[in-house]
């Protein structure tokens, strides 16, 4: 149980170094291929990486898995703010970053309380499943962000 425990450790620690890592070229790959397209496919890439996490072999390749976690996680972490921040008044910045915020932190409580019993009762006690759903939903995702307004996005000019 540690062992697999102290492993967990590992994979978080290389899903959170990537996106550490890969936050600092998000500018770049902003200004070359916008904002929504930079977005889309770091989603992409994140839902690989769930996906990828059902068909791997062993553990050890999971972290490549995790690589793919980590890209989308830099992308949600900093990209969605960016969009937005240009599409709303400077003057009420501070109100709608609080009510978007309202859209990422309702999802979580809805999963806290709900997660489980879906693990149990839909997956049958399997969380793998959990885990390509939100693979799914990524993709999803992804898609949908084409749907978004960048306003003020410097590539479109391009």
């Amino acid at each position: 149980y540690q062992n697999v425990g102290d492993w967990v450790g590992i994979l978080f620690g290389v899903y959170n170094g990537i996106s550490a890592i890969f936050a600092f070229f998000l500018p770049f790959i902003a200004k070359k291929v916008g904002r929504k397209r930079t977005h889309s496919i770091s989603l992409v890439i994140g839902a690989l990486g769930f996906l990828s996490i059902y068909i791997m072999p062993d553990e050890n390749w999971l972290i490549l898995s995790m690589v793919g976690i980590g890209v989308a996680w830099a992308s949600i972490l900093a990209m969605p703010y960016a969009i937005l921040a240009g599409a709303i008044p400077l003057k009420k910045m501070g109100v709608y970053m609080g009510i978007f915020n309202f859209f990422i932190v309702i999802p979580q409580i809805v999963n806290a309380l709900i997660g489980g019993p879906m693990v149990q009762y839909l997956y049958g006690g399997q969380p793998i499943y959990a885990l390509v759903t939100s693979g799914v939903s990524f993709l999803i995702a992804a898609l949908l962000v084409a749907r978004v307004d960048d306003k003020d996005d410097a590539s479109i000019a391009l």
